[in-house]
């Protein structure tokens, strides 16, 4: 990145321009550096740079304090230019204790500033991180810039007006750092001051203490004879389309969608779901959006969840469903019933690692098998894959329309980085959202559950309540004819053709496959799904600039494929399929089209580094006899 160095003030404090960074938020799951991230996120956006978040939760609810799997994290990647991941390396640390500092050091950039609160540099703490000498004295920092601050001290001075105690004082902390890290990335204060008196306007005074410890914060940059190299951050606004926009997590955009599908649909939905990490958020949000068209209801478990689903379509709403992993597990059966009664559902998979418990708060893709093949019998259905926080809103409208459209369950496939992370999403106008209403069968003459339409092989969905249209749907098979049990053998076998015929049909209806970046043709493409798109993007660009023919792919129908994918990927001498897993993807892709295509699979529990991707398309290159 270009640097500009110019002095300012009586302090000669250096001020350098850059065009994008990375800030990492770390300190205990009670130091509020969830909070602080998102605040630091809001006041970026309004400024206007394009940005990327990645909060990083601890599994455990409370870690005991200063343990290192108790640290959670918070990093924003935000610039003057396209960001689509939340960054590699770090070049702005906030540690609040040793445990923060351990754990993310090795992401901080050589010559990175790491800023710390001396306070809790404890030798109990110190213990704890199982440092065996304090960094802030033995020299294992000095690669790096270090801002270090007693902040303990500090906010307890900045708060003591408001007669909090020691304890709730030093809750105030978080705050403190904010106010410095806006400073220091000259940001405005106002907004974050706004909303905190608004969360805390029932508790004048707790407010009152934290926009003290803000401007605290913020007074300190301003006035302290900060050490040499200490530098004012200058990004400039990045060059986006005019409109309204606004910061918007995977979760919300799901929310949304899901109420936009509703509405496009003009039906009602029932969001029946059981809590769990990390899909709850998606029926938070859903429970505060009583004013649509949408009901929640949180069942006993995961089974009663998705019963509940499936009998709200049988009774002509809509059913909704989610969860992650474990979760869909033990979905399986009723998202199976849903396929046999061919009643509309969608399932939400929000991935976490796994396998069993594995790593809750973590992310993954390991659910692409589950999703494509876990049900018992032949039972195909429609599986998206969102690609980015915002994306997640036209993917839930997609999964609406297919769901209703040919009366099958459909996985929709997010993640714990796409639900927790954020990006600058463009309000669409709601008047360019194509609708696409449902039918329901009002005839009664005639009547059966079996009748269909020709072109989709859908059933007709006939509300049972309405008379003449007095109906029973089960899992044991029906007669193709007159929809009672059937038990005959030939019958079974015409409709499990049909099932896997009305499913393999919905490819006519999905848009052919198209080149994100690059070329048709050449001599590498970049394969991804869900949420390898922002890395995979990154990476391709910066190949691409280094004059690699590299193009990048990223594919939203996971089954039924686009039809054209085959040979758009034969266009290609070598594939790279980058996935948070073993290899799931790229299993089917060399099945399905007999192609070679080399795998990168990552299952950290992170998402993919630009890096990761980059040294990849290099590795290729290096195969094929090129010199990258």
């Amino acid at each position: 990145m270009e640097l500009v160095e110019e002095k300012l003030g009586e302090h000669h404090l250096d001020e350098k321009h850059v065009v994008d960074v990375v800030v990492r938020f770390a300190g205990d799951s009670g130091d509020g550096m969830q909070l602080t991230g998102s605040a630091f996120t809001q006041v970026t956006a309004l400024y206007g740079n394009d940005l990327s978040t990645f909060p990083d939760f601890p599994a455990e609810i409370r870690a005991p304090v200063g343990a290192t799997f108790g640290v959670s994290a918070f990093q924003i990647y935000f610039g003057a230019e396209d960001v689509t991941t939340p960054g590699d390396e770090v070049d702005v640390l906030v540690a609040m204790n040793p445990a923060a500092l351990v754990t993310n050091i090795t992401s901080l950039v050589d010559g990175g500033l790491v800023i710390v609160d001396s306070g809790a540099f404890t030798a109990k703490n110190l213990h704890k991180a199982k440092y065996e000498s304090n960094p802030l004295e033995d020299g294992s920092l000095d690669p790096f810039r270090v801002l270090d601050i007693d902040i303990s001290k500090q906010v307890l001075a900045a708060v003591e007006p408001f007669g909090l105690g020691h304890k709730d004082g030093l809750r105030c902390k978080n705050m403190w750092t904010l106010g410095l890290v806006i400073w220091l990335f000259d940001r405005d204060r106002k907004p974050t001051i706004e909303s905190l008196e608004q969360k805390f306007a029932s508790k004048p005074e707790i407010a009152k203490a934290n926009v003290a410890a803000l401007n605290a914060g913020h007074a300190y940059g301003e006035t302290a004879e900060l050490p040499v190299g200490i530098h004012l951050y200058k990004i400039p606004k990045a060059h986006v389309p005019a409109g309204t926009y606004r910061n918007m997590t995977g979760a919300t955009a799901l929310a949304w969608g899901l109420i936009a599908g509703g509405e496009l649909a003009d039906i009602d939905l029932l969001f029946a779901s059981y809590p769990i990490t990390p899909a709850s958020n998606l029926l938070h949000e859903l429970a505060n959006r009583k004013e649509f068209r949408i009901n929640t209801f949180q069942a006993e478990d995961e089974i009663a969840a998705v019963c509940a689903a499936v009998g709200a379509s049988f009774a002509g709403t809509l059913g909704v469903t989610s969860s992650a992993g474990p979760g869909i597990a033990l979905k399986s059966e009723g998202i199976a019933l849903a396929a046999a009664t061919e009643l509309p559902l969608v399932i939400v998979n929000t991935q976490r690692g796994g396998p069993s418990t594995g790593l809750p708060t973590k992310t993954e893709q390991s659910d692409f098998n589950i999703a494509l093949y876990g049900r018992h019998g032949d039972a195909p259905m429609p599986v998206l894959a969102a690609a980015t926080p915002c994306d997640c809103f036209e993917v839930a409208i997609e999964a609406v329309r297919l769901a209703t459209k040919y009366m099958t369950p459909v996985m929709l496939l997010s993640d714990g980085y796409l639900a927790n992370a954020s990006e600058p999403w463009k309000i669409p106008d709601v008047s360019t959202l194509q609708d696409f209403p449902v039918n329901f069968h009002d005839e009664a003459e005639g009547f059966k559950p079996s009748l269909r339409n020709d072109e989709t092989l859908a059933r007709v969905w006939a509300k049972p309540g309405t008379p003449g249209l007095e109906h029973r749907l089960g899992g044991i098979e029906r007669s193709y004819d007159s929809g009672d049990i059937s038990y005959d053998p030939e019958n079974h076998q015409r409709m499990t053709d049909l099932r896997q015929a009305k499913i393999a049909g919905i490819s006519s209806d999905i848009p052919l496959q198209e080149v994100v970046l690059g070329e048709t043709t050449g001599k590498l493409a970049v394969v991804g799904w869900g949420s390898t798109f922002g890395a995979i993007h990154q990476a391709v660009k910066r190949a691409r600039l280094e004059g690699l023919e590299v193009s990048h792919i990223q594919v939203r129908y996971l089954s039924p494929l686009p039809p054209n994918l085959g040979n758009l990927l034969a266009g290609f001498d070598t594939v790279l399929v980058p996935e948070m897993n073993t290899g799931q993807f790229i299993n089917l892709l060399r099945a399905e089209y007999l192609i070679e295509a080399e795998g990168l699979s990552k299952v950290s529990g992170q998402p993919f580094k630009i890096g990761e991707i980059l040294a990849a398309i290099h590795k290729e290159y290096e195969l094929m006899g090129e010199n990258p």
